[in-house]
């Protein structure tokens, strides 16, 4: 009777540990589940700078976007920016579009460098291609910023230098060694565009940095200045091919990397 007695008793506590592990497991998949449900909008609405340019900017934003027939869901947009006019344009299309329009248009507050392409780390270069925006970051150093993948695969093919540097973003403030610098204010208007866009489902948010708008006037103005300099001409006419197609038809680019570094924008 005794051994009975134990028997059930150490069923028992059993049966509760096994009760309470259930309830545990249950609360943690609960708690995952509201972290990965949480939308990007959601994620960076938790960040006191973000948050601050939802309640300054939004409602202006919105206006704008709804001038455009746009809407902050189902939002893509692309970043063109050009050195030589320090202005950054902001493109944008429904998600189901294939075409993009520009949707504003905003001053570099101040620059670094000169033109031509970023090589190394420390030349103070600000970056020239097709790059894409890869990190949001809502507590940056400059208020808030947008990296940029830099150095892509055309410029670790085109540099000789063992480090070519890193960190460039479009970002807040009105200092720079190589980023673009659009001051607090705007930077709240581009940084929500980018959240928005990201989202929408826009993985890719495409960041196309030009060292002049690269009309035919302009360039035959830079060939004479720089006739001296054949490599950074033909870079020039490798990324006037790109600025060429995307000015024709507004479509976001399929840019490869050929062998030697050049862009390729393929056929169509």
């Amino acid at each position: 009777m005794i051994q009975i007695t134990v028997l059930i008793r150490i069923l028992h506590i059993v049966w509760v540990l096994l009760v309470a592990l259930v309830l545990m497991a249950v609360s943690v998949r609960a708690h995952a589940g509201r972290d990965t449900d949480m939308d990007f909008l959601g994620q960076q609405k938790q960040y006191a700078r973000v948050k601050g340019a939802f309640r300054s900017k939004a409602d202006a934003l919105d206006r704008r976007l709804g001038a455009h027939g746009l809407k902050s869901t189902g939002l893509n947009i692309l970043i063109v920016a050009y050195k030589a006019e320090a202005i950054l344009d902001i493109y944008a299309k429904g998600s189901d579009a294939a075409s993009y329009e520009k949707l504003a248009s905003y001053p570099v507050c101040a620059s670094s460098g000169k033109p031509g392409p970023k090589r190394r780390v420390g030349d103070w270069q600000v970056p020239e291609g097709f790059y894409r925006i890869n990190r949001f970051n809502p507590a940056s150093n400059f208020h808030l910023s947008l990296g940029i993948d830099y150095p892509n695969a055309a410029d670790k093919l085109k540099a000789h230098a063992a480090d070519l540097g890193g960190d460039i973003f479009i970002h807040g403030s009105c200092v720079t060694v190589g980023c673009l610098p659009m001051t607090n204010t705007v930077i709240e208007e581009i940084y929500l565009y980018a959240v928005y866009a990201r989202n929408s489902g826009q993985k890719t948010i495409p960041v196309y940095i030009f060292p002049f708008q690269m009309t035919q006037e302009n360039m035959e103005k830079y060939e004479a200045i720089y006739r001296k300099q054949p490599e950074m001409l033909a870079f020039w006419h490798n990324l006037k091919q790109g600025y060429d197609k995307f000015i024709k038809n507004g479509n976001a680019l399929t840019v490869g990397v050929m062998k030697d570094g050049d862009y390729d924008f393929g056929s169509k």
